[in-house]
């Protein structure tokens, strides 16, 4: 059988554009329903500005708190050295450096243009590697830019191939908008892969235009094996104009099962969780399943 690894990103991703910031104790009581759920790959926030994103302030707290007793790997971002020596202080394990293929929008989110991130994280990759933080890598924008339009994807290997150098043992792809189609999906995964043949490859995908499913399953087709989504459907980029929610776990996993294709997670948990983030953040999320209250496994 066909198993794929999600990586739950609604404490980190699903939370960052939200309009209140959630209580910590409510992050940790999630996180720990998501792991009882069988989420074997969890973010639990980023090490950013609390001044540009007061919602991921409490990271360092948040995995302080879960990691001495928690059977999953505990993810956070990083985008600066002073993030990564964050990170470190917090005694993280596993870290994502992320940088944006486009300049445009590398320019909102980071501050600085592509290349200029690129040589930043090459600071951030060494502090974490001397303390023996696994590292890996999200290209944001690899599809299409809010600012830029479609990213040639040659640009994205680029971008992919100096993460590698790097010594990122895995790197995600995210279609940050949520406007990649497969075809996109295709050609970018074809050019990092000629760029990084032996280095595993996610995708990080969202759901503004409904493409989130058609873009899983040509991911699933290319041989990728592991995939980001957000409980709920919640999330979108601050410093992206026109990013809606992530691909929704409950949704993504009910998919996959529907297709013969393991994912170790129990879709019955999962709603009980979605209503718990749903009170968190005061307000219905966007999953398919969400606005089904109970539909009965046979016809699932």
């Amino acid at each position: 059988m066909t198993e794929v690894l999600i990586t739950e990103v609604v404490l980190r991703d699903g939370l960052q554009d939200e309009p209140v910031t959630v209580p910590t104790y409510e992050k940790v009581r999630l996180a720990r329903g998501l792991i009882d759920a069988g989420v074997r790959s969890l973010e639990v926030g980023s090490f950013v500005s609390a001044r540009r994103v007061p919602q991921m302030a409490d990271t360092g707290d948040v995995l302080r708190t879960l990691l001495p007793d928690v059977p999953a790997t505990l993810h956070t971002l990083v985008f600066t050295e002073r993030g990564a020596r964050q990170a470190i202080d917090a005694g993280a394990r596993a870290v994502r450096l992320v940088v944006s293929a486009s300049d445009g929008h590398s320019t909102a989110n980071a501050g600085v243009p592509t290349d200029a991130a690129l040589d930043r994280l090459a600071g951030c990759a060494e502090l974490l590697s001397e303390a023996g933080v696994a590292i890996e890598a999200s290209v944001a924008t690899a599809f299409v830019c809010p600012f830029d339009g479609d990213t040639d994807p040659d640009r994205t290997a680029d971008v992919a191939a100096r993460l590698g150098k790097m010594g990122a043992r895995v790197v995600h792809l995210a279609d940050t908008i949520g406007a990649a189609r497969p075809s996109q999906v295709r050609a970018a995964v074809s050019a990092v892969r000629d760029e990084l043949p032996d280095v595993p490859l996610g995708l990080h995908l969202h759901n503004t235009y409904g493409r989130a499913a058609a873009n899983a399953w040509e991911g699933l087709a290319l041989g990728i094996r592991r995939f980001d989504s957000a409980l709920g459907g919640l999330g979108g980029c601050p410093f992206a104009p026109g990013a809606s929610g992530n691909v929704a776990t409950d949704d993504l996993v009910d998919f996959f099962h529907g297709e013969g294709i393991a994912t170790g997670i129990d879709v019955e948990k999962l709603a009980a969780l979605r209503d718990q983030v749903g009170l968190a953040v005061g307000h219905r999320l966007d999953s398919a399943l969400s606005a089904i209250p109970a539909v009965p496994a046979a016809l699932r």
